[in-house]
């Protein structure tokens, strides 16, 4: 009876417990009870007691066994759902990684060459918006909106020129227009004849109005700050071509203006200023005097010393461009007696020495050929019959005359006649 009541014992353990490992360890330790419980007690051991108390072992290491199994699979089905979840991230952070860098740092700007968009001070995100897909031809622009709204662009919005080149993403152009990072442009200064032109081509070039320009030239304090008058200022401009930023102030322009003059009027050049008794106002307009009456440089060095050898000898200059500028109407071809009886500072016919100030604003080629003005003794010079831009030159009056009626002759010729 004992033996087949450990064997139903053994066979019920045997039904809960599946790993084969579980089942040996119950098998020894109820040996190992039975044996022990022999050992300790003096009175012989009831085989029925035994069986009993081994049935009740084997159903409690059952129960244990039987939990930390259920444990360990509770423990791996948390594993399986951290690690579903783990790549579900991983995955979800991939494709934002790959949307991220598609929209912001993929090229998405493709124009034909570089391109420039002008942001003005009366720009808004909108207009930015349209100025940017126009020039930028841009492939997706979903971008460039997350950006300006994500760093608050409108609240942002710095002026300037900016470059868009092919290739380029979103993250860079955008970058460059909320940090203000733009491209320096070439400001042409031009030799013109009025400063209501040079207002003109600036203002075009530049952010600044033409007004603005005009405005401050004309503004006696302020031309009085730079050290020049009304008739002086235009000395100010030395003809070239700078690189400025295209949202420079009016201020900023001047300055620029100032530090370029500077520049020119060297050491070496003051010296030579000194020299022939000018002051650079002074040079400067009579530059401007040689430069309206030939357009050829090696020739304007000779123009420049004939007029030095009439201001040398106090002879008034007589000099048709100034007549032209005094009456403001420079398609003049033909000088008549009408005009130079015109009444103005500038009328060199009536009124020795120099004008009051430049005639137009000279080139530097026309301002090193007064500094570095060839010496001769010639005091006339006409415009040469074959309309070359060249003269002939004079030391007598008599010589003077039959060039002059050379010329007269090629313009009746030419039915010239003002």
């Amino acid at each position: 009876m004992s033996k087949s009541l450990t064997v139903a014992a053994k066979s019920s353990i045997d039904s809960v417990v599946a790993s084969k490992a579980v089942q040996e360890r119950l098998q020894m330790a109820c040996i190992l009870s039975l044996y022990a419980s022999q050992q300790t007690k003096s009175i012989p051991p009831s085989p029925v007691n035994n069986t009993l108390k081994a049935y009740r072992l084997f159903q409690n290491l059952t129960n244990f066994a039987r939990l930390k199994e259920e444990k360990n699979d509770m423990e791996k089905k948390k594993k399986r759902i951290f690690l579903g979840v783990l790549v579900s991230l991983l995955l979800i952070g991939i494709a934002g990684a790959g949307t991220v860098y598609y929209y912001l740092f993929a090229p998405q700007f493709y124009p034909h060459k570089t391109a420039y968009i002008y942001i003005d001070r009366d720009d808004t995100v909108d207009s930015i918006y349209n100025k940017v897909k126009a020039q930028g031809n841009p492939k997706s622009f979903a971008g460039f909106k997350w950006m300006a709204q994500w760093k608050d662009y409108s609240r942002h919005i710095r002026t300037g020129r900016y470059a868009i080149r092919p290739g380029e993403n979103v993250y860079h152009v955008f970058s460059c227009l909320y940090r203000g990072y733009q491209e320096p442009m070439n400001l042409t200064i031009g030799s013109v004849r009025t400063l209501d032109k040079l207002a003109r081509s600036v203002g075009r070039q530049l952010m600044i109005d033409s007004a603005e320009i005009a405005r401050a030239m004309n503004d006696s304090l302020f031309r009085q700050k730079l050290g020049y008058g009304k008739e002086t200022i235009a000395c100010l401009f030395i003809p070239e071509t700078y690189q400025v930023y295209w949202d420079m102030s009016v201020d900023d322009f001047f300055e620029r203006m100032q530090k370029e003059h500077r520049k020119f009027w060297n050491r070496e050049r003051l010296d030579k200023a000194r020299a022939i008794g000018m002051t650079p106002e002074e040079v400067c307009t009579l530059a401007s005097i040689v430069e309206e009456e030939t357009n050829n440089n090696p020739e304007k060095p000779m123009v420049a010393g004939l007029y030095i050898n009439r201001l040398r000898a106090g002879m008034p200059l007589q000099a048709d461009p100034t007549i032209k500028f005094a009456l403001q109407d420079f398609g003049l071809r033909r000088i008549s007696n009408a005009h130079l009886a015109v009444d103005s500072p500038y009328n060199t016919y009536l009124h020795p020495g120099l004008p009051p100030g430049p005639i137009r604003i000279p080139t530097p080629a026309g301002l090193d050929a007064v500094l570095d003005y060839t010496r001769h003794n010639y005091i006339y010079m006409c415009a040469k019959e074959d309309f070359s831009g060249t003269h002939n030159f004079a030391s007598n009056y008599a010589d003077h005359m039959r060039n002059a009626r050379k010329y007269w002759k090629a313009l009746n010729e030419r039915k010239i006649f003002n």
